[in-house]
C-alpha cells in the first residue's frame, strides 16, 4: 500500500521538476535584496536571534527553496511563513534561497548542559540524524542543517514530526521522530543548537 506522503510526492513531482530547473538561474543579489524583510524573523543575513525563528544562513539553497515552495503551496502551514510565500515566484524562492545559502552562519549562542553534550551524539547516531543530516549535521540538499540551530525551533520541530503535525515532504522526518521519547528530543535539541557549524 502506498502511504499518503508517497503519493503525494508522486503527485507533486512535476512541478517540483520545472521548480527546481529554475535554481540554476538563481540571482543571489536579488535574493540580497528580496531578504530585506526576512531580517525582521531569520536575523541579518540569515543568523536568527529570535528563539521560535530559524537561522537561515548556510542553509543548502535546495532546502531552502524547498521549504519556500511548501509554504506557498500551503503544504507547510506557519502564521507568518504563510502571507510571506504565498505570492513568491520560483525565480524568487530561488534567489532567496541562493542568498541565503551563501551566508556563513554565526556561532550558536546556545550553551548545551554537559550530560547532553555527552549523550547527545550517541543519540543522533542511534536515531539516524547523521544519515541525513550528515555527520556534522550541516545539512545536504533537501535536507537542512540543523547544528547551531535555535533551541526552541528546534524543539518545536521535533515535537511536531513526533505528534504527526509538522509537515513532511518524504515522511522520514515523522517516522524517525515516533522512535524518540521526550527526554530524546530534548536532549536532541540540546545537544543540535550547541553545535558549530564547520
Amino acid at each position: 500500500m502506498i502511504s499518503r506522503a508517497f503519493a503525494a510526492a508522486i503527485a507533486a513531482a512535476p512541478a517540483l521538476l520545472s521548480f527546481y530547473a529554475a535554481a540554476t538561474a538563481a540571482d543571489a543579489e536579488a535574493g540580497r535584496r528580496n531578504a530585506e524583510v526576512c531580517a525582521a524573523c531569520h536575523g541579518p543575513g540569515g543568523n536568527s536571534t529570535n528563539p521560535a525563528a530559524p537561522s537561515l544562513a548556510g542553509q543548502p539553497a535546495q532546502f531552502l527553496a524547498m521549504e519556500l515552495y511548501q509554504f506557498r503551496e500551503g503544504n507547510r502551514k506557519d502564521p507568518q511563513m504563510s502571507p510571506m510565500a504565498a505570492n513568491l515566484t520560483n525565480a524568487d524562492m530561488n534567489d532567496l534561497a541562493a542568498y541565503f545559502s551563501a551566508q556563513k552562519p554565526a556561532p550558536p549562542s546556545h550553551k548545551t548542559v554537559p550530560e547532553n553534550a555527552a549523550s547527545g551524539p550517541q543519540l543522533a547516531e542511534r536515531f539516524n540524524c547523521v544519515q541525513c543530516h550528515t555527520p556534522a549535521l550541516t545539512g545536504q540538499q533537501h535536507i537542512p542543517r540543523i547544528a547551531g540551530q535555535q533551541f526552541d525551533y528546534l524543539l518545536a520541530q521535533l515535537r511536531g514530526f513526533k505528534a504527526g503535525k509538522r509537515a513532511d515532504i518524504d515522511g522520514n522526518m515523522t517516522s524517525a521522530a515516533q522512535a524518540l521519547s521526550d527526554k530524546d528530543v530534548e536532549v536532541l535539541a540540546d545537544y543540535i543548537s550547541g553545535l558549530s557549524a564547520p
